[in-house]
């Protein structure tokens, strides 16, 4: 098998760390693809004697850590820059190695001795790596949540979640319809949405219709999330994998809120 088959199964998911790392779908996709352009340009560079999927994180962190690549990425929007401007004002507050741990431990299921490898650090560092990452990311971060969930336990479970983080829920929607009416009714600063809904309707339909509305960020929720990684609307920066961990869905939280402007630190 080639290098590349190796590597094509893992690719979405590593699409999925840079998003969630960068907070932009631009900028996440940039790095991966210079992380491919690296390893075609020297494969003989690529770690041996490991499992091709770290093999593959490892080349996206050195790439990460050794080369600004945004500028290969098209011109930003003004959406984007305000986005990254607050990004930067928490950067100043929380290390990037707190939060690459956190990702790389909570949703991208890692276990401390392959992080420590992929962030080279020791491996006892990495538990102190997450513990600060999520206490500097949760005490900046308190946001309205909309649920758009149709399963009653999964629901609650969420909620539950939502609400130990310090945050309030607006509503949990089970339909596109309700989705659209429970948004506009109390506009909220973070969207959970599922993907099949109880009526047969579609979770991204629903959030294209918030969408259209006003700006909020969205974290899917889905068994298949390579499916949404398309690069059509709505981006989908954040994803969840059922079945979930809590600490995935905490994560994924306080990376999203971490980005939206209206969470700033002032």
């Amino acid at each position: 098998m080639s290098l590349g088959q190796q590597l094509q199964p893992h690719l979405p998911f590593l699409r999925r760390y840079g998003r969630a790392l960068t907070g932009s779908q631009m900028h996440g996709d940039a790095y991966v693809r210079a992380t491919l352009e690296a390893i075609v340009a020297a494969p003989e560079q690529f770690p041996q004697g490991v499992d091709p999927r770290l093999a593959l994180y490892r080349m996206f962190h050195v790439i990460w850590g050794s080369t600004n690549v945004d500028s290969t990425a098209s011109a930003a929007s003004d959406d984007v820059a305000a986005q990254e401007q607050v990004a930067q004002a928490r950067l100043a507050r929380i290390t990037p190695q707190s939060r690459q741990a956190l990702l790389l431990t909570a949703m991208e299921g890692f276990t401390h001795e392959d992080t420590a490898y992929l962030i080279g650090v020791p491996e006892e560092e990495v538990s102190l790596l997450v513990r600060d990452a999520l206490h500097e990311i949760e005490t900046q971060t308190q946001a309205r949540v909309l649920i758009i969930e149709d399963e009653p336990i999964i629901a609650m479970d969420l909620e539950t979640i939502v609400r130990d983080l310090g945050h309030d829920v607006t509503a949990v929607a089970v339909t596109r319809d309700e989705a659209l009416r429970e948004a506009l009714a109390k506009r909220p600063g973070l969207v959970l949405a599922d993907i099949q809904l109880a009526d047969d309707s579609s979770g991204i339909d629903a959030v294209k219709d918030i969408l259209a509305e006003f700006a909020v960020p969205v974290i899917f929720i889905t068994a298949f999330p390579e499916r949404l990684l398309t690069g059509e609307r709505p981006e989908p920066t954040f994803l969840i994998t059922k079945p979930f961990q809590r600490s995935t869905v905490k994560a994924a939280i306080a990376q999203a809120l971490f980005f939206d402007e209206t969470t700033a630190p002032t």
